[in-house]
Order: structure tokens, then C-alpha cells, then sequence
């Protein structure tokens, strides 16, 4: 498979490749070219805006959650009606879980096969730049720096010096030049970039990246660069046969529950989830579903509309309390909560779950997650290993009490490296899980929403009462 492709990196993170990827995706999407966006790690926010700018699904490459095979073989699926792949890296190029580097942007782009553009903040620097390119250069055997793109380019005396220094010491282009004056302004909150699908003037800002990409980057010689990617090697796989829908699977999905990676979407329906999406801020009624998703966001921006759609909030309590299985992640362990309490305003949530949740100030959990499966839950069997990631700045009271599914060895959980909320049929953690990195996953889902939906109609009200636990 020879498709071109190329990784957009950084020295650290800050340094502009986000506004250089959103550019040069709508720049290419532009000239009528099929632009498959990747982000590096796990990822919601920065995947959402290359989705926008490529108007195709972004995806999310992650060495930590995923082995090599399950990565090439993401890489392919996806780039197979493609004319080119643009990688965004995350943190600085060499950045990984460990003093190795191990999942970082590098062993990523050397995985790939492709060449990498090093997008470097040069504010307040000259010669010097020469000097880190250059060490990043000779920092590990194999890596390819093709080529450079400066941000934050004062003037052109400025421009001048860099280019210079960059073409005599370090032997690659300088592919492009963005000006400090041209800086696209995108707003951020604690996770980093505001979703696209919560900012104001998405088309706009997206519209104002690719011109500033088009104006100083010189797009040609990307292409040429991307296309000089070697062929690579299609991994061995086997074609799963899709399943028949035999269960209605709702997936709670608006702007406050927007975090869901396509490949857990694409593995729900693979397995027979019909999905039905529910938005929480506009829908009052249920619909007919046999188990709910409820993934990742920012539902504490949108807690007062959460709060005034009192009916769904109140079909969904009942439907838990009636044995509805309930697969929920990070927002949507909040929303089954009693109460969200945020800048000192206190909101009621759905309820079902005997806790209380509050916001702090600084992250509860923050990073890669690693541990095992050692409680009974509605969903995965004893034993099952966990790799997935968590970003929270919430913190659950009330809990010490309840049975808990996740003991980890890495990451923080609800606390005390515990993690996974069993109550009744609902599963509810801090971890966010990818499709990629436990192949069962969606037909363990699916299986279990449906035996428990079959199940649902014999059970004795007593034993929803009881908090007791359907076994899949």
C-alpha cells in the first residue's frame, strides 16, 4: 500500500500543529483530494476539528491502547479510498509513557513509514532553531525529519535568518512560514481546543486555518514530500462478518456528550447494535432501546439545560431502576449522578446512581489507564485486561460504599485506583476504552444489553430495588 502520508509534529506541544493539520486538510480537501485525517493518542477534541476540516472521520492511532497489528490495520482500513494521510502528533515528537519513548509520536510515524514536518515555535529565537531541529534530528536512529514549518514568525528579516540557519546546519526545507500576526485563535478549556461542535464560527475558523496554511505553506512540496512515502505492508486480517441488528442500542450524543471514538460506534453496529441516538439537551422522551452508551464530555458547560429536561431525565431513572443496562464513560458517569455541583451551583442530574459529583480545580485523573477487570459487572468478564485513558477534573462523593469493577495499576479512577461503578445494570467509570485495543468489546456489549433486555421483563421489582446485578 503505497498511500501518501505524512506526520505533522512538534519540539512540545503549544508549538502549532493543530492549526497547521486543520489548514493543510481543508487546504487539500480544497484542490478535490480525499484527506484522511489521523490524530496520535487518544483523543476526542483535536480529532473533531481534522474531521471538520477533511469532512471525513478522523482517527485516533494509539501504540499504548493498541498493538502494532491493530494500528496498521486502522491505518489501512481507513486510508483504502484515500489519496492522502495526514497524522497529527501529540505532546513533543519524542514524548511516550516512558524514558524509551515508548507510544510516542516517532515510534508512530516510524511504525508508518512517514516523513515528518517538525512545526517549531520560533518566538524570540534565530540561529538556535538550527540547533534544536538539528538535535531532534540525531535524537534516535530511523526517524525521518523531512522538512520544517516555523510558527510565529515576526518578520521577514526574521523568516530570513531562520530559513537560513535551518538549510545550512540541518540539510532540510523550510516548507513554510507562519506569521505571528496570522495566528488563528480557536477557544480553549482545560482539555485543550473547544469541540467543534460547540464552537461558535466553526466554518469560519476553519476557512481561516487552510488560508493561512495556503499563504505560507508551500502545499506543493508537502505533497511531494508525503507522496515520497515508501510502500507499507498491508497487516494480515481477518474479514468479521457484520451481524444482523438484534438489539436497539441508544447512544446518548449532542454537545454535552459528544466523545466518542467511530471505531466503538462501528464495532456496536459490527456486533448487531442498531444505535439510536438520543440528544440530552433536546429530546424529552426515551425511545425504545434496549441498553444505553453514554459517552465522554463536557456536560458541566451544559448543566442547567441537563437539568431542565426534567422528563428524559426522569424515563431514564426509571428504565435503570426497571434493570435497563447502562454502559456509561467519564460525562456520562456524571449524568447518572444525584447531583453535579459546579462554580458554586449545585445541578440535579438523572439520579440513578447514589452519588454526588463536584468539580475541582485541578485534574483527578490525567493520562493513560492500565488495570484489570476484578469486580462482576453487566459487562466484561472477570480477568479482562484494561488499557485506556482518563482527563477529569471531577471528583465522585458518596462512593467508598459501592462495588467497583476496575482495579488499576496505572491511572486514578474514581479513587484509590479503583474505577467502574456497578449499580443494578449500569457500569460507569472515569476510563474511557477503545474499540481497537479490546477486539470483544462491542460484541461483549451487545451480548450483554441483549441478554439483560431479555432478561429485564422476569425479574422481580424487589431485586431492582436490591441494586443486584445482571450476569452476562
Amino acid at each position: 500500500m503505497a498511500v501518501p502520508r505524512v506526520v505533522i509534529a512538534a519540539p512540545q506541544g503549544r508549538s502549532g500543529k493543530t492549526t497547521v493539520c486543520i489548514g493543510l486538510c481543508a487546504a487539500l480537501a480544497a484542490r478535490g483530494l480525499t484527506v484522511q485525517p489521523f490524530k496520535k493518542g487518544p483523543d476526542y477534541i483535536d480529532s473533531s476539528w481534522l474531521s471538520a476540516a477533511a469532512q471525513r472521520p478522523c482517527r485516533n492511532l494509539d501504540l499504548f491502547m493498541m498493538d502494532r497489528e491493530a494500528v496498521l490495520g486502522s491505518f489501512h482500513r481507513a486510508c483504502a479510498a484515500a489519496d492522502l494521510a495526514v497524522i497529527e502528533g501529540a505532546m513533543g515528537l519524542y514524548d511516550g509513557v516512558d524514558l524509551a519513548g515508548s507510544g510516542s509520536t516517532a515510534q508512530l510515524a516510524t511504525l508508518l513509514g512517514a516523513p515528518i514536518i517538525l512545526v517549531v515555535n520560533v518566538t524570540r529565537m534565530t540561529r538556535s532553531v538550527a540547533a534544536l531541529v538539528s538535535g531532534y534530528q540525531q535524537f534516535e536512529a530511523g526517524v525521518n525529519i523531512a522538512g520544517v514549518i516555523l510558527n510565529n514568525v515576526a518578520t521577514g528579516r526574521h523568516e530570513s535568518m531562520l530559513a537560513h540557519a535551518i538549510r545550512q546546519y540541518c540539510k532540510i526545507p523550510v516548507l513554510g512560514c507562519l506569521p505571528k500576526a496570522g495566528r488563528v485563535t480557536i477557544a480553549e478549556r482545560h482539555l485543550g481546543l473547544v469541540p467543534q461542535g460547540e464552537a461558535a464560527g466553526l466554518e469560519e475558523k476553519v476557512a481561516r486555518a487552510r488560508e493561512l496554511v495556503e499563504s505560507s505553506v508551500d502545499i506543493g512540496s508537502v505533497l511531494r514530500l508525503a507522496r515520497g512515502a515508501p510502500a507499507l505492508s498491508a497487516p494480515a486480517e481477518c474479514a468479521t462478518p457484520r451481524r444482523a441488528a438484534s438489539v436497539r442500542l441508544g447512544v446518548i450524543r449532542d454537545q454535552a456528550f459528544s466523545f466518542y471514538y467511530p471505531e466503538n460506534l462501528e464495532a456496536l453496529e459490527q456486533a448487531g447494535a442498531e444505535l439510536v441516538y438520543v440528544n440530552a439537551l433536546e429530546d424529552s422522551r426515551l425511545p425504545a432501546v434496549s441498553g444505553l452508551y453514554i459517552g465522554g464530555g463536557f456536560p458541566e458547560f451544559f448543566a442547567g439545560r441537563l437539568q431542565a429536561n426534567r422528563q428524559l431525565r426522569r424515563e431514564i431513572a426509571v428504565a435503570i431502576d426497571e434493570g435497563l443496562s447502562v454502559y456509561a464513560e467519564c460525562a456520562g458517569l456524571l449524568y447518572l449522578a444525584r447531583a453535579l455541583r459546579w462554580e458554586s451551583r449545585t445541578f440535579e442530574m438523572v439520579g440513578a446512581l447514589p452519588i454526588d459529583v463536584s468539580f475541582t480545580t485541578r485534574p483527578q485523573g490525567h493520562g493513560y489507564v492500565a488495570g484489570q477487570v476484578l469486580g462482576k459487572n453487566p459487562f466484561f468478564e472477570v480477568g479482562r485486561r484494561l488499557l485506556g485513558h482518563e482527563f477529569h477534573y471531577a471528583k465522585v462523593d458518596n462512593a467508598d460504599d459501592l462495588p467497583m469493577a476496575y482495579s488499576l495499576e496505572r491511572g486514578q479512577g474514581i479513587g484509590e485506583k479503583r474505577d467502574g461503578i456497578v449499580y443494578k445494570n449500569v457500569l460507569a467509570g472515569f476510563t474511557h476504552l477503545h474499540a481497537l485495543g479490546d477486539p470483544a468489546w462491542g460484541q461483549r456489549l451487545v451480548d450483554a444489553t441483549r441478554l439483560m433486555a431479555g432478561g429485564r421483563q422476569a425479574m422481580a421489582p424487589a431485586a431492582h430495588h436490591r441494586g443486584e446485578t445482571v450476569q452476562p
